[in-house]
């Protein structure tokens, strides 16, 4: 029975996941724009650049890549949103961050529960890229 305080929790739990998501998404965005300013994104993005035309990315969308996989998925979520990227290539990005994302933590899950780290992020990485690659191909 839907009653006021099943308004209370949900109003309370909505806002206390939005301030726990907050507390990584908007650092990583105000870096990443901080980064926007210097030239280290350019670089960053220049260095890329070669590798990430095949997945029909910019450059700067590699830091997401990056972050997605070394930290968590709404923390390559505060990189996306501050890159400025077209819905085609959010698309994208999120397919492979699907694929492969928080490799360290999920790899080590991966090792306690007795299968080899090294080949599920060997082949979360690879899906990761073929996927990319595939859709490049066909959006």
């Amino acid at each position: 029975m839907v009653t006021i305080d099943t308004f209370k929790r949900g109003i309370h739990k909505g806002l206390s996941t939005t301030w726990v998501l907050s507390k990584v998404v908007v650092p990583i965005y105000v870096a990443v724009t901080f980064l926007s300013f210097t030239p280290l994104l350019e670089k960053i993005a220049d260095l890329c650049a070669p590798f990430m035309k095949y997945l029909g990315l910019p450059g700067e969308a590699s830091l997401a890549l990056v972050v997605g996989n070394v930290l968590n998925m709404y923390a390559a979520i505060g990189v996306i949103v501050s890159i400025h990227l077209n819905p085609r290539e959010i698309t994208i990005i999120a397919m492979m961050l699907l694929f492969s994302h928080t490799l360290f933590v999920e790899c080590a899950v991966a090792g306690k529960c007795g299968i080899n780290p090294w080949i599920i992020g060997l082949v979360r990485i690879t899906i990761a890229v073929l996927a990319g690659l595939v859709l490049n191909i066909t959006l």
